[in-house]
């Protein structure tokens, strides 16, 4: 574990005394869970945009020409 200094709004430090006493945690564990959650979603977030753009992009027609917007959105479903 490593120690770090955080300094916060007086309102802020207010708040996250209450709701880590509510969820019966130290501010120190309740800011470590609230950071760790946000650093498993940003690396989530980031396999998923490689595993998107790594994909080879959608071939529209076989002339390789893509169609145009009134031939895509000119359907009676459409309108």
């Amino acid at each position: 574990m490593k120690n770090v200094t955080v300094t916060l709004a007086e309102e802020v430090a207010h708040w996250v005394r209450i709701r880590a006493a509510k969820e019966n945690q130290s501010v120190s564990r309740f800011l470590g869970d609230i950071l760790r959650q946000q650093m498993i979603d940003e690396k989530g977030y980031e396999e998923a945009m490689d595993r998107f753009f790594s994909r080879k992009p959608l071939q529209i027609s076989d002339s390789g020409a893509y169609p145009s917007r009134e031939s895509l959105y000119d359907s009676p479903g459409l309108r």
